[in-house]
């Protein structure tokens, strides 16, 4: 930190700026105060000549409100995005965000103070960012923001802090006619090789990152920095210094290959199966870091507003100061900026270096568009001076190519972070001795002399830009203005030390699409990247405020209805707003259609029936008023439903007299005894229509029946070992059962066992008389009035069958192996198998059909995995991690899918995402 500059603004709103934090070619940060709360938040403003560039000013705010979109768990909520209502008269409208201050340091600076972290920090270090990044890549998104520097560690975790091409800038400036050119951070092979980034992308970068961090260098510095390029997309990455149990998990991050890189949700979970806020309670930064971590946040607390704090002309100023960039060493590769970035002013010859034995500071973060947390080094540092560049070290004993010149050395370097061949260097005075290397870490990789830009050195750009193409946007249609129109270059230079060699170009138009969304329409949608989940149609999330989803259930394709401990909710399916919520309908079961205008719940003590409209009760039955015969009447979850007919499972307690004694004896107690019925009601008709007496189940007595088959006279039922009495467990001898009721009349028609199908096992059947299940480690079907054996599907060793789905000559197979896959129903012939390629953890996926059956969604504990239903071909995988505060309950729910018309509603606990499907 240093203090403020006198052309620095005072105020950004309600905020009173106290302290330079950080500078970057795109932004600069302020630590500040909220003048109502006393509220100590970081302000990130982008630089005013920036702002006026209206893609610049456009994708800033996109990036806000990304940042906004994500926010809880390791990603800080905004607390002011800076909307301004209308622009200065003299300038460009100001461009601002805040967040609120968490202390915590930059990876880099993390690395060069304590060096490499220990296994249960990388974990939870790469546990954290792989969960922000499933986030990401459910959208279908690629980050592009991942280096030493947007990643934070703080007392209880990490932090992401860039989440677009601005937020994770090396530099920007402005070109002739308006053009922005902004060079991006990192270097993948398909990158290198002119292919597309994608979700693998991020995968790379982060095997890079945790191979950082866990070394303190990158897998690829060994050899002549020039050819860094050629060793990414060629080299196998140098990991013997990794620890042991997560070398294999690096490694395949790493892979030249984006398709033989895991997802990120197999990353988070093979980090921390109980996610990295669980890991991390207790603490998780070694000695030295948490140390660190409380001085900064007691210098930071400790600061008062500067005594020109009232200064007129700083109060209407709301912009970050035009002004070049501090003298802040990048630690990531201790890059030269282009002073034509900021106005062009020359170095002042009278600065005076940082001492070498200072600490090294993080990595310039350009472009913040969320004021999301930022920090510098932790210890005290010396004065510095008003220098607009950064100087970058370079050993003497290396020379320029022609037409370059060395650029002098100002401030260590952290440890092993080599320069960027394909960064620009800028000719600098003063040249310095080269520092010794920062402690905690090896010696830094030698800087290699660059060639100066086309045009020599002071050509456009400072230095090469080596053209490689990011993901294509829609071709807009043709713009007779598009020669006027400000575009945006996005280059990817080497920052962060995690790869070095030159980068991506992009040039994008006010109309273009890219990673970070742009509220300005697109000609034509955004193209889904390959394995990617398709743009949702909508997001809703249950509020915090309110208890957690219990039931979740499709009515009519017209709303989504939501029950919870504190009341029932609906969701309008086509918006994905929220239209009415009824306390009535409190841990209610899920919601059916009662014909065509009424919502049916069935709540621990009445059915109700609600107005789809405004979740008003239009009937109410009470259990006491509907069975008066069978007082104090427990219902169980509902058994299976079919048109308007329900099936449940329902208990009461009797008092059974004890019999006379005989003459002589003394009379025995009256007796408790629990009865169960098993009952079909019409909830059209609003009538029982039968019930039969069955053996009460496991205390408190309700069994626990599922419908598996309906047919034309009968229907099958199964009952769930946990609700079997030890007296029935033990009269099973380890075998299930099924029980078959007569549609009509209820009667118990007959109960058979399946082969050695177990008490637990997956059972479904179908209306043509056959019954499915697991046996062993197999499927089987069976007969199902004389259990005769049909045919077998051999399952993977170890693994078990879960509930097959059957669909029209098909019945679609899954496995706790996670392998998904379809047979003949008749014949029983394998058409095709596939996995979810997650780990094999929990039960087996649950699966779901789209209306027409043409798409199989498979989900679990991990991620949900959309097949084509005829081929079993993979089409694209979700992953959500959840928004867990740090400090609270990981979020562990397993994923649900709920299928109406062309759409797929996926669940995980609170969210709520809808995407199209066929």
């Amino acid at each position: 930190m240093e203090a403020l500059r006198q052309d620095d603004p005072r105020r950004f709103g309600r905020f009173t700026a106290l302290a330079r934090f950080h500078e970057g070619a795109s932004a600069v940060r302020y630590v500040a105060r909220d003048t109502a709360t006393g509220e100590v938040v970081l302000v990130t403003a982008a630089r005013p000549r920036l702002a006026a560039v209206p893609v610049f000013s456009r994708r800033f705010r996109a990036e806000a409100r990304t940042a906004e979109r994500l926010a809880g768990g390791w990603v800080s909520p905004p607390v002011d995005l800076g909307e301004e209502p209308e622009a200065p008269a003299d300038g460009p409208e100001p461009l601002w965000t805040a967040a609120a201050y968490v202390p915590a340091l930059p990876l880099a600076e993390a690395v060069a103070i304590a060096g490499p972290l220990p296994e249960r920090a990388l974990r939870i270090l790469g546990a954290g960012i792989a969960e922000i990044l499933s986030r990401v890549h459910a959208s279908g998104s690629v980050l592009q923001g991942l280096a030493p520097g947007t990643v934070l560690l703080a007392a209880d975790g990490p932090r992401l802090t860039a989440f677009g091409p601005l937020g994770a800038a090396a530099s920007a400036e402005v070109g002739p006619g308006g053009q922005l050119s902004v060079r991006l951070g990192y270097l993948t092979p398909e990158q290198i090789e002119g292919k597309e980034v994608s979700a693998a992308s991020d995968l790379f970068v982060l095997g890079l990152l945790l191979a950082y961090a866990a070394t303190g260098t990158t897998p690829f510095t060994e050899g002549p920095a020039e050819e860094a390029a050629r060793r990414i997309a060629e080299d196998e990455p140098e990991l013997d210094a990794v620890p042991d149990p997560l070398r294999e998990l690096i490694a395949s991050c790493l892979a030249k290959d984006p398709a033989e890189r895991p997802a990120a949700g197999t990353v988070a979970a093979e980090l921390a199966l109980e996610g990295a806020a669980g890991l991390a309670r207790g603490g998780w930064l070694p000695e030295r870091l948490a140390a660190a971590v409380t001085d900064q946040e007691a210098r930071v607390l400790a600061l008062e507003p500067p005594e020109d704090d009232t200064e007129p002309e700083a109060e209407a100023e709301a912009g970050a100061a035009e002004s070049g960039p501090e003298e802040t060493p990048e630690p990531e590769d201790a890059r030269p900026e282009d002073p034509r970035t900021d106005g062009a002013r020359p170095e002042d010859p009278r600065a005076v270096p940082e001492p070498q034995d200072a600490p090294p500071a993080s990595e310039g973060d350009i472009g913040e568009d969320r004021g999301t947390t930022r920090f510098l080094n932790t210890g005290p540092r010396p004065p510095q001076s008003d220098r607009p560049t950064t100087q970058l070290a370079l050993p003497h004993e290396l020379t320029a190519p022609p037409g370059a010149a060395l650029v002098p050395a100002a401030h260590p370097m952290p440890p092993a972070l080599p320069a960027a061949p394909g960064a620009p260097q800028q000719p600098q005075p003063q040249p310095h001795q080269q520092p010794s290397h920062t402690q905690g870490g090896p010696a830094p990789y030698p800087a290699a002399a660059l060639p100066a830009g086309p045009a020599g050195p002071g050509g456009p750009g400072g230095g090469p830009m080596v053209s490689l193409p990011l993901p294509p946007a829609p071709a807009p249609a043709p713009d007779p203005g598009a020669s006027r129109r400000t575009l945006l270059t996005i280059a990817a230079a080497a920052v962060g030390g995690l790869v070095v060699g030159g980068g991506s170009v992009a040039a994008l138009g006010s109309g273009d699409t890219a990673a970070a969304t742009d509220d300005k329409p697109a000609p034509k949608p955004r193209r889904t990247l390959p394995g990617q989940a398709p743009e949702p149609r909508w997001i809703y999330a249950h509020p915090a405020s309110e208890s957690s989803p219990l039931t979740t259930a499709v009515w009519q394709d017209k709303l989504l209805v939501v029950t919870s401990e504190s009341q029932a909710s609906a969701v309008d399916l086509r918006t994905g707003k929220r239209l009415w919520q009824r306390a009535d309908g409190a841990k209610g079961q899920a919601a059916l259609a009662a014909g065509d205008d009424l919502v049916f719940v069935a709540s621990p003590t009445e059915f109700l029936w609600l107005s789809p409209k405004n979740g008003k009760v239009v009937h109410r039955v009470r259990y006491t008023e509907a069975f008066t015969d069978l007082p104090g009447l427990a219902v169980g979850r509902l058994a299976g439903s079919s048109g308007p007919v329900i099936w449940f499972t329902g208990s009461h307690t009797v008092t059974v007299k004890a019999p006379k004694p005989k003459k002589g004896k003394k009379k025995e107690k009256d007796k408790e005894v629990v009865q169960a019925h098993f009952f079909a009601y019409d909830i059209v008709q609003r009538k029982e229509l039968w019930r039969t007496a069955v053996p009460a189940g496991r205390s408190p007595g309700t069994p626990a029946y599922r419908v598996v088959a309906e047919r034309s006279a009968d229907v099958l039922v199964r009952q769930d070992a946990v609700s079997l009495t030890a007296a029935e467990v033990k009269a099973a001898k380890g075998k299930g059962s099924v029980r078959s009721f007569d549609q009509r009349t209820g009667k118990l028609l007959w109960t058979k066992q399946y082969g050695a199908a177990s008490l637990e096992a997956a059972t479904t059947g179908d209306e043509d008389g056959a019954l499915y299940a697991a046996v062993g480690k197999d499927l089987q079907a069976f007969e199902a009035d004389t259990t005769k054996p049909l045919w077998r599907v051999e399952g993977s060793d170890g693994s078990w069958f879960g509930t097959p789905l059957i669909a029209g000559r098909l019945i679609h197979t899954t496995e706790r192996s996670r392998l998904v896959g379809a047979v003949e129903r008749e014949s029983g012939r394998l058409v095709w198998r596939r996995s979810t390629e997650v780990p094999g953890i929990g039960n087996a996926p649950s699966l779901t059909l789209s209306s027409s059956e043409k798409t199989l969604i498979a989900a679990d504990a991990i991620q949900v995995t959309v097949f084509s239903a005829a081929d079993g071909e993979r089409l694209w995988k979700f992953q959500d991690i959840g928004s867990a505060d740090p400090k609270g309950a990981t979020v562990n729910a397993p994923y649900r899918a709920l299928t109406f018309g062309e759409t797929v509603v996926v669940q995980r606990d609170r969210s709520f995402y809808a995407f199209p499907v066929a």
